[in-house]
C-alpha cells in the first residue's frame, strides 16, 4: 500500500503542477506502482474539475461563460501543460511529413514549429467550446462524466505505454515502460468497475459512461496503429499527445451527448 501511495505521488510530481516536496524513490517497484496508479491520477484530476465546476455554477454569481473559462484554465494549469507540450511536439513531427526517424528528430527540437502552435490553438479552442456548451445544458450526471474524462485518458496513456514498443532508447516513456508489464494493467479494470459503482451510488449515468468507454477504446486503437506507423512506436511526447487527443474527443462526446441524448 505504501508503494502504491508513493507511486501516486510520483504521478503527481511528473504529470501535475501540484507541488510535492518529497524525494520519492524511482526504482522499478515504485514506478510500476505509478503506472498502475495512472487511472487514479486521472480520477483525482477529474474529481477536482467536476467539484470546481459544480462550485462555480451553483455557488458563485459567475456566468456560464466565466465558469467555462475558469474550468478551461484549470485544465491547463493543473497539468502544468506537460501533455500540451507533447501534443505540440507530436504535431510538429507528424506534419513534417518525413520518415519516422526524421519525425522523431523534429519532436526532439526544443523549438515549437508553426504546426505545433496551430494544433494547440485548435485543441484548446475546441475544448473551450465543448466546456462552454456543456455549462449551458448541464445535468447532474454531467459532473460525473467530467470526472470520467481524465480517468479514461490516463488509462489510455497506460495502455499505450505497456502495449506499444518504444520508438526511442531513452526518455520519460522508456523510464516508466521498463518498470512495468502488460500484466500490471489488471488494476485498470478495477478503476472502471469502481467508477460504475460510483455511478450506481450517484444515481445513474451507466449508459453515458459506457459510450465514453467505447470512444476511449476507439481512440486507443487509433493511437496504437498510428504511433507505430508514423513514429515507429511511442515516446513521452506521443503519450502526452494521446492524453490530450483522448480528452478532446471525450469532451466532444460529452458535448454531443448533451445535445442528442441528455437533452
Amino acid at each position: 500500500m505504501r508503494k502504491f501511495l508513493k507511486g501516486f505521488l510520483i504521478n503527481l510530481q511528473f504529470f501535475t503542477a501540484i507541488p510535492i516536496h518529497l524525494e520519492l524513490p524511482m526504482d522499478k517497484h515504485h514506478l510500476r506502482s505509478a503506472v498502475q496508479a495512472f487511472p487514479l491520477l486521472g480520477l483525482f484530476q477529474g474529481c477536482l474539475y467536476a467539484s470546481f465546476f459544480y462550485l462555480l455554477l451553483e455557488y458563485t454569481p459567475f456566468s456560464n461563460l466565466a465558469a467555462a473559462f475558469l474550468l478551461w484554465i484549470m485544465s491547463i494549469l493543473l497539468t502544468g501543460g506537460i501533455h500540451l507540450d507533447g501534443w505540440m511536439d507530436a504535431s510538429d513531427g507528424y506534419f513534417s511529413y518525413k520518415d519516422q526517424q526524421k519525425r522523431l528528430q523534429v519532436m526532439s527540437d526544443p523549438r515549437t514549429g508553426a504546426f505545433g502552435v496551430i494544433s494547440v490553438i485548435v485543441l484548446l479552442s475546441s475544448r473551450f467550446l465543448f466546456i462552454y456548451e456543456i455549462t449551458v445544458n448541464v445535468h447532474a450526471t454531467s459532473y460525473l462524466m467530467i470526472a470520467a474524462i481524465p480517468l479514461l485518458s490516463k488509462s489510455v496513456m497506460g495502455l499505450l505505454l505497456l502495449t506499444v514498443k518504444s520508438a526511442k532508447a531513452e526518455g520519460l516513456g522508456v523510464l516508466f515502460q521498463s518498470a512495468a508489464a502488460p500484466k500490471d494493467l489488471w488494476t485498470y479494470f478495477i478503476y472502471i468497475i469502481g467508477f460504475f459503482a460510483l455511478l450506481f451510488w450517484g444515481g445513474g449515468g451507466f449508459y453515458y459512461f459506457s459510450i465514453m468507454i467505447v470512444m476511449a477504446v476507439i481512440i486507443l486503437l487509433f493511437c496504437r496503429q498510428k504511433a507505430i506507423k508514423w513514429f515507429g512506436g511511442i515516446t513521452g511526447d506521443i503519450l502526452g499527445a494521446a492524453v490530450e487527443g483522448t480528452e478532446l474527443f471525450l469532451w466532444m462526446t460529452l458535448w454531443l451527448l448533451h445535445y442528442f441524448v441528455m437533452a
